[in-house]
């Protein structure tokens, strides 16, 4: 296993999902329900679905769009996002 990739993409992902929207669903589902490990096993089965899809999505991907293209394509598609979020059109 390259672990320097694996702690590298575990500490962007984790200061990543900090009080994100996940987590303060899950935080909700939990004070809703009262029953804090189904509610962790689900997030954890769906984080870990939601992760495949990418993994998987992002190396198909990568075999037809060169990977400096789909960078900088993404920060184009982020800046576009937040411009419209900031203007209220989304």
């Amino acid at each position: 296993m390259d672990w320097k990739v694996f702690l590298s993409t575990f500490a962007l992902l984790f200061v990543a999902e900090l009080g994100d929207k996940t987590q303060l669903a899950v935080i909700s589902m939990t004070g809703k329900h009262g029953k804090p490990w189904p509610v962790f096993i689900g997030a954890t089965v769906a984080l870990a679905l939601v992760t495949l899809l990418g993994v998987v999505g992002g190396e198909a991907l990568c075999r037809v769009v060169p990977e400096p293209l789909l960078t900088k394509v993404s920060a184009v598609a982020f800046v576009v996002m937040g411009a419209l979020m900031w203007f209220e059109v989304l």
